[in-house]
């Protein structure tokens, strides 16, 4: 994967996690914000409505004033705002959070309001409804007592019980409530709480609480969690939309291609998540593009290479008829077998270039000596052409890395073709020369003929691409030595090219390829 990629990536990560959490923190402050609000005016409001019930709370309880700040006020003298204000004369209980905690608000009629402050709401609420409890329940019958906690109950929003009903609290309760008459403890739940009350006459009553505020409420998290699953899933579903854009520039790319455009690209960039993919397809395309415009020059230059040897074949048959002495039609009939070798001999080669080209043979490398196949070729090509001095130039040091990983028929055909070529134009002196070493192998064949311009240097390697008139019977050749030349070093992973010979003054042609094919790298 590319650096730029994976760093594109990386950050897109880390800004879609800082995303995540501070749009799930928000919404956690200001949920909670807004369910703490509702929970302080929900929790007290059953006990701020029996006491705004009765003709004279601050009498009657007067505890609470000393405790809990209790107190009725005018309506002009509480400073709220005008919201707040409204919803007190449409009845509701309002909460107002202070620096010394909760003050709870409750209109009760005649332009007044019943005003309590309570630094933890949860405790001192329960420890109100328990006094206002045992107040009642002191002042009651015993045989009265159970229909009056059910009406409690009921009244103040919590649920009063004999203790008997429920397991004895531990020893600092029990003492707590001796010299209280009210104790205050954790439910066996560990969650919810209960208040211990201790009548005058010694009876013990359990009263139990609703759940304290948690601000990690299954719903809460339950939001939040599909809060964050929403972000991932729009995060993933933008990622997808590029891959598929890119995935779906590479089909239509396809299309086009398959429609006949080859030249037809896929546009990307290294940031890309297909980018690999796209240059991978360009390639497959530039190869695709190569191989058609081979296959139809090559079918234009065979139909061309064809028709001369298949016309003086005719001319050939059609002269058979008019022959009047056996000399005459031996002649004729070597002249037209003559044709049909030339014929064989550019099949061959446009078989081979064909082979080559559209994908190459199945080679199978094999531990050979270089230095050998170039003196085979040598003596082969000298008693060919005895007219030209052909010598091979290998000295010591190359023959100790002479073993190569190799095709020898390939490579033999590789360097046939080269000294065949460089013994057609030289004057009368041909070269070939091998360098050797533990990494490369280099074979060069110089000739001292007139060499080749510069400007044609690149041309030589393509397929039927002939300098002169050389479609003749004298010079022979079809265009294709040096182009299967450049193919089979190709599949051994090197390279042919051309210069000129600074000694002998003509052409010199250049094979170099590696001497050992890692073991594992695979054929192109």
């Amino acid at each position: 994967m590319p650096l730029k990629l994976f760093l594109k990536l990386y950050l897109r990560l880390i800004g879609l996690t800082t995303v995540v959490l501070l749009l799930c923190f928000s919404l956690f402050w200001g949920i909670n914000a807004v369910r703490l609000q509702a929970w302080q005016e929900q929790y007290p409001a059953p006990m701020m409505r029996w006491l705004a019930s009765v003709p004279d709370p601050l009498g009657q309880y007067h505890w609470l004033a000393q405790l809990y700040d209790l107190r009725l006020t005018a309506m002009e003298e509480l400073d709220v705002t005008p919201v707040v204000a409204e919803r007190l004369g449409y009845g509701q209980l309002v909460a107002q959070k202070t620096s010394l905690g909760w003050r709870v608000m409750l209109a009760r009629g005649q332009g007044r309001a019943l005003v309590a402050h309570f630094q933890d709401s949860y405790k001192q609420v329960a420890e109100a409804v328990a006094y206002i409890s045992l107040y009642h329940l002191n002042e009651t019958l015993p045989d009265d007592r159970d229909a009056l906690m059910a009406q409690l109950s009921e009244s103040l929003g919590v649920r009063l019980r004999p203790i008997s009903d429920a397991r004895v609290p531990a020893s600092e309760v029990l003492e707590q409530v001796t010299q209280r008459h009210v104790a205050f403890y954790r439910g066996a739940d560990g969650e919810t709480s209960q208040v211990l009350i201790r009548l005058q006459d010694g009876t013990l009553l359990g009263m139990s609480l609703s759940p304290p505020f948690n601000s990690w409420h299954w719903t809460v998290v339950l939001l939040l969690a599909l809060v964050a699953a929403g972000v991932l899933a729009a995060a993933l579903y933008l990622l997808l939309r590029d891959v598929d854009h890119n995935l779906r520039a590479v089909e239509s790319v396809a299309v086009r291609i398959a429609r006949g455009e080859m030249g037809a690209r896929v546009e990307a960039s290294d940031s890309t998540l297909v980018s690999r993919l796209a240059a991978a397809f360009n390639g497959m395309a530039e190869q695709i593009q190569r191989l058609v415009g081979v296959q139809r020059e090559m079918i234009h230059a065979v139909s061309h290479e064809l028709r001369t040897p298949v016309a003086r074949i005719r001319f050939g048959v059609q002269m058979l008829e008019g022959c009047s002495s056996p000399e005459a039609l031996q002649k004729q009939l070597d002249g037209i077998d003559g044709d049909i070798q030339e014929l064989d001999e550019l099949i061959d080669e446009i078989l081979t270039y064909a082979r080559l080209e559209q994908g190459g043979p199945v080679f199978t490398l094999v531990e050979a000596s270089v230095t050998d196949l170039v003196r085979q070729v040598v003596g082969e090509q000298q008693l060919i052409r005895p007219d030209t001095v052909i010598e091979a130039d290998i000295d010591e040091a190359s023959e100790r890395w002479a073993l190569s990983d190799i095709e020898p028929r390939y490579i033999h055909r590789a360097i046939q073709n080269l000294v065949g070529n460089a013994a057609r134009y030289a004057k009368g002196r041909v070269r070939v020369h091998c360098q050797l070493d533990e990494d490369n192998c280099r074979v060069d064949v110089e000739d001292d003929g007139p060499g080749i311009p510069e400007e044609d240097w690149e041309k030589v390697f393509t397929a039927f691409a002939r300098l002169d008139d050389s479609r003749t019977r004298t010079s022979g050749g079809y265009g294709l030595g040096l182009s299967i030349v450049r193919r089979i070093l190709y599949w051994h992973g090197g390279q042919a090219f051309v210069n000129r010979s600074e000694d002998l003054g003509g052409a010199r042609f250049s094979l170099v390829w590696p001497r050992k094919k890692p073991l594992e790298t695979v054929a192109p």
